[in-house]
């Protein structure tokens, strides 16, 4: 399963790590995912969604619905 956000779209960075003899390695920054039950008013129904924190902060702040409906409108399956 990728690491993405359904709400965001907020992928994995990618980047060096470097270490105290500055050799470079590869390593990437995984968003802070979250598996969450969602319940949606407008069709009755619990949805579950792969949302990164910044994601639950946005529905808190919109509403899951109009999220929902965004998503829905940008082809977003769940």
């Amino acid at each position: 399963m990728s690491a993405v956000c359904q709400v965001t779209g907020k992928k994995p960075g990618y980047g060096k790590q470097v270490s105290h003899s500055h050799q470079r390695t590869s390593r990437r920054w995984e968003p802070n995912l979250q598996r969450r039950r969602y319940w949606v008013p407008g069709e009755g129904r619990h949805v579950r969604l792969r949302v990164s924190v910044n994601g639950m902060k946005t529905i808190d702040k919109r509403g899951i619905d109009a999220v929902v409906r965004e998503m829905r409108a940008r082809g977003v399956k769940f």
